[in-house]
Order: structure tokens, then C-alpha cells, then sequence
């Protein structure tokens, strides 16, 4: 087919941005796209320093976890939908749906009176949140070569940095001011910016000429066999013995979704998680090292305040200011790397870096003690955080390398998903062993504790501020508790870690690409790899 300047645009370019796209448009629209991914990134962490009030106020720490977990769940689930009906249909029009279920979201959590309606609203925000993330990187594919997108990349990682300190301290600072509903608002006028940002700037094609065939039995097999592995991980243990019939049901249903789920991703006309993507070495290596990865990071992420307000006797403003020296780590090896991946078109080294500063980090985590000084917490924290910061990122730009412009929706959204399932293991797994722990610690140690009448107290009911009006014996008996129950839950990490960086060992270094312009038939364009001491070669800049 010969094309003019006047003929429409092969069935594979349609999403790619128009002539109109500037560079300015491309600033803005990025900046629009950093906003929303700024939005889930946020949500997945900001209830970590709220968490003791909220479920104090609501009655509700036995559900504590599905505060974090449901919204981590939705999103799990939502995420190779979206990637695959943008490479559909386009990307645009999605990314402002998945903004409009989320801040629908938002407004009934802010609305909720009890633990079943804040857990509802916190699903609603992940059917939207699960699109922000996957849709944002995707139409940054579309708009930057694989070579240059190191440093956006970059950026993306200090979206998260920025996100896990401005989330702990915004979730104290709401729950110590105007109160923890405000973790809620406040996501209106951030998504109108985001919203706004989308409509003036990115212009894209709304959708594609043909109706995209949906995947309805693979969406519905892909969401049974998720929902079926979070809730093992959250109840087993806890809500039920690991060989009960309840827990037992929901393994054999696990499994047999999880097959249903391949069968029919072998038949689909278009299926939302392609079986030909696990082809390739790079994307099963980076897809698992990152969703190890995410494993240890989320599990510090969303328990670690919590342990610096019961255990230390910060406030929840003051622990989210402890979780800076974390996120002073990501931002700084985050932008470093990214660029340098930019500049040198080597990233290999990078992944592998990021599992074994994490294993470090979680080592040093496991060794604390209520004595521990915060400067102590927050030089371990900031080790954690650089860890995870050297190539955290590069793992999704590693995938984005490996497939065509066309399916680089569906890849990103196929990788990012299993990190996901990680980030909702580690959440999962993690609070299952730290509450129930934790449940039966302080049962031992309040029986024991010579400090005065400890029958009505209610270990479901506690919050940082009636541990620090209790009498010193029975206090220093909670905050051992919190102790012990949370610190070898760590150590218990560590194995992943290192297998992962042995696994990420393997990945193979192609060239990053210097154009997005790829049909889905050919390989991605490699870049030619500089001499020492001399600059490498770049493609000229993008006019849109």
C-alpha cells in the first residue's frame, strides 16, 4: 500500500500521536499523564499512616488488610484489560474512563460510614487505578523511542518516590488535621488537572475504525484465578486453618480458573494476556524479577508505618516523615539510572541491583527493636529505597524493548500485572503473617502484663493514641507485639530477593530502539551501541 501524506494511516500507526502532537503538547501531556499515574500511586500507599485511626474508628482491624488489598486486587485484574483494549481500540478514551471510575471512587470513599462501604469504594478506585498505570506508560510508548524513554522512565520512578513519601505524610497529616475522609477529596482536583491535561493536550485518535473483540471469558477466568489467590493468602492462617475445606476450595478453584484462563487465551481471536508474550526469555525474566520485587516493597510499604506509630510512638505525621529517607533513595537512583540507560543504552546490571539493594534493605529492617533510633530506621529505609530505585523502572522499559509499537499496551499491561499480583501478595502475605501474629502476641502479652485490668481492652480496637495514654507496663507489652510480629516477617523475604537477582542474571541486552514507528511483524529498530568516551548516536528529535 502506498502512503501520501493525505491517506490514512496503516491499522497499526492509528495510535500513534498526529502531526498536531508538538513538543509543548507532548510536555503538557505528559505532565497530564504523570499527574495520574501520581493519583494511583498515591492510593496504593496513602492509608498506610491513616490505617491504625481509620480501622480504629470503623471497628475494624481484623480488616485491615482489604483496605490496601482490594484496591490492589481491582487494579491487578483491571490492568491487561486496559492494555489490551487500548492496542484495540486507542488509548486515549480509556485513560479517561479508567480517571472517571476512579474519582467515582473516591467520592463514595469519602462518603463511607463503615469498613464494607470504604472497602467497596477502595475497588471501585483500583477498577480505575489498575488503567491510569497501564494506559499513562503505554501512551508514553507512543509517544517516545525505547532509547529515549529511559529517562521518562526516570521520571516514572520518581512519580512513585514522590508518591511514597508525599502518601505516608499527607495520610498522617489528613488523619491528625482535618481527618482521614481527606485521602479521599483530595483526588478531585488532581484528577480535573489530569483530565484537563488529557483533553487540550494528547491528541490522539479516540479509537480504532474496527470494534475490538472483547475477551469476556478471559477476563472472567483471569478474574476468578486472581481473586480466588488473594483471598489464600489473606485468609489462610487467619480467617481459616491452611488445610480447611474453605482454604482447600480455593486452591482447586485457583487452579482450575488459572488453566480455564490458558485454554482460552489459546483460542481467543484477541486475547487480553497473549500466551506468545511468555516466548520471550526477557519478558518471563523481567516480569518476574519485578513482581519479587514488588513483593518486598509493598509489603514494607503498606505495614511499616503502622509499626513506627504503635512500636516507635510516632505520630502519623511523624511517620510519614520517616518514610522519606525511602523515598529520597528511589528518587535519587531512579533518575540516575534511568538516564544513564538513556545515554549508554546499558541497563542489564540495573534490575539486578534493585533485587539485591532490596535484600539489603529488608535484612537491615528485621534487626530493628523498639530501642532502634529513628536516624537508624531511616538509614536502613533510605538503603531499601535506593535499592528498589536502580531499576525497578528499567524492568517495564526492558519489556517495552522486547515487543512491537502494537503490543507494547499489551506487554506493559501484561508485566505490570504480575508486579502487581506481587505488590498484592506482599500486602496480602505480609499482613496475614503480621496480624496474625500480632493477634495472638497481644493476647499473650496484655495476659501477662502486671500493669492494670487488661480485660476490656480490645486488641481489635487499638490506635496510637490509646497505646500512649496506657499504663507503661501494658503499653511496652503492645509495642513489644508490634515488635516481634512485624520484624521476622522481613527476614522471611530475603530467599526471593536473591533468587530473583539470580534469575535477572540470564536477561538478555539487546539495543534499545530508536524509533516507535514498528510494525508488528519486525523487530524494534536497535540502537548502534557507543564507543567509550564517544556520544552515542540519537535519533532526531520528534516533531509530532
Amino acid at each position: 500500500m502506498t502512503a501520501t501524506n493525505t491517506a490514512p494511516p496503516p491499522a497499526e500507526d492509528l495510535d500513534q500521536p498526529s502531526a498536531a502532537m508538538n513538543r509543548r503538547d507532548v510536555g503538557f501531556a505528559f505532565a497530564g499523564l504523570l499527574i495520574a499515574m501520581l493519583l494511583s500511586a498515591l492510593d496504593q500507599m496513602i492509608f498506610g499512616t491513616a490505617l491504625p485511626t481509620i480501622v480504629g474508628d470503623l471497628g475494624g482491624v481484623s480488616q485491615m488488610l482489604w483496605v490496601t488489598t482490594a484496591y490492589l486486587l481491582a487494579a491487578t485484574i483491571m490492568m491487561p484489560v486496559y492494555g489490551k483494549l487500548g492496542d484495540l481500540m486507542g488509548h486515549k478514551v480509556l485513560f479517561l474512563s479508567a480517571l472517571a471510575i476512579f474519582l467515582s471512587g473516591s467520592v463514595l470513599g469519602g462518603l463511607s460510614t463503615g469498613m464494607a462501604t470504604l472497602i467497596a469504594a477502595r475497588a471501585i478506585q483500583g477498577l480505575g487505578g489498575g488503567g491510569l498505570m497501564i494506559l499513562s506508560q503505554a501512551i508514553i510508548a507512543d509517544l517516545v523511542p525505547a532509547r529515549r524513554r529511559g529517562k521518562y522512565m526516570g521520571a516514572i520512578g520518581g512519580v512513585f518516590a514522590f508518591s511514597s513519601v508525599v502518601a505516608p505524610l499527607l495520610g498522617g497529616w489528613f488523619t491528625d488535621t482535618v481527618g482521614w475522609r481527606w485521602a479521599f477529596w483530595f483526588n478531585l482536583p488532581l484528577g480535573a488537572l489530569a483530565v484537563t491535561a488529557a483533553l487540550l493536550f494528547l491528541k490522539m485518535p479516540a479509537q480504532r475504525p474496527n470494534r475490538p473483540r472483547v475477551d469476556v471469558l478471559g477476563i472472567l477466568t483471569l478474574a476468578v484465578a486472581v481473586a480466588a489467590l488473594i483471598f489464600i493468602t489473606s485468609w489462610g492462617g487467619q480467617e481459616f486453618a491452611w488445610g480447611s475445606p474453605a482454604i482447600l476450595s480455593l486452591i482447586a478453584t485457583a487452579l482450575v480458573a488459572g488453566t480455564a484462563f490458558v485454554l482460552v487465551e489459546r483460542r481467543a481471536a484477541e486475547p487480553i494476556m497473549p500466551l506468545h508474550l511468555f516466548r520471550k526469555r526477557n519478558f518471563n525474566l523481567a516480569t518476574f524479577g519485578g513482581l519479587c520485587a514488588a513483593v518486598a516493597m509493598f509489603g514494607v510499604i503498606a505495614y511499616m508505618p503502622s509499626y513506627l506509630q504503635m512500636a516507635a510512638g510516632l505520630s502519623a505525621t511523624g511517620a510519614g516523615l520517616l518514610m522519606v529517607p525511602m523515598s529520597a533513595g528511589i528518587t535519587i537512583t531512579s533518575l540516575s539510572t534511568g538516564a544513564l540507560a538513556s545515554r549508554t543504552g546499558r541497563y542489564k546490571w540495573m534490575p539486578i541491583a534493585t533485587c539485591l539493594g532490596l535484600a539489603l534493605g529488608l535484612l537491615l529492617l528485621s534487626t530493628l527493636t523498639p530501642d532502634t533510633s529513628i536516624w537508624t530506621i531511616g538509614a536502613y529505609l533510605f538503603i531499601l529505597g535506593a535499592g528498589n530505585g536502580l531499576g525497578f523502572q528499567v524492568i517495564v522499559l526492558i519489556v517495552q524493548n522486547t515487543f512491537p509499537i502494537t503490543e507494547v499496551g499489551t506487554a506493559t499491561a501484561a508485566n505490570t500485572f504480575f508486579r502487581e499480583i506481587g505488590a498484592a501478595l506482599g500486602s496480602a502475605v505480609v499482613g496475614t503473617m503480621f496480624t496474625t501474629r500480632l493477634m495472638t502476641l497481644l493476647a499473650e502479652q496484655l495476659a501477662a502484663s502486671p500493669g492494670g485490668p487488661t480485660e476490656s481492652l480490645d486488641p481489635t480496637s487499638l490506635t496510637p493514641e490509646m497505646v500512649s495514654r496506657l499504663p507503661e507496663a501494658v503499653k511496652s507489652a503492645v509495642v513489644t507485639s508490634y515488635n516481634e510480629a512485624l520484624t521476622p516477617v522481613f527476614l522471611f523475604l530475603l530467599p526471593l530477593m536473591i533468587m530473583a537477582a539470580v534469575a535477572l542474571c540470564f536477561i538478555e541486552e539487546k539495543p534499545l530502539a530508536l524509533t516507535n514507528a514498528v510494525r508488528a511483524d519486525e523487530e524494534p529498530a536497535p540502537a548502534t551501541r557507543p564507543a567509550l568516551g564517544r556520544s552515542p548516536q540519537t535519533a532526531p528529535e520528534e516533531t509530532h
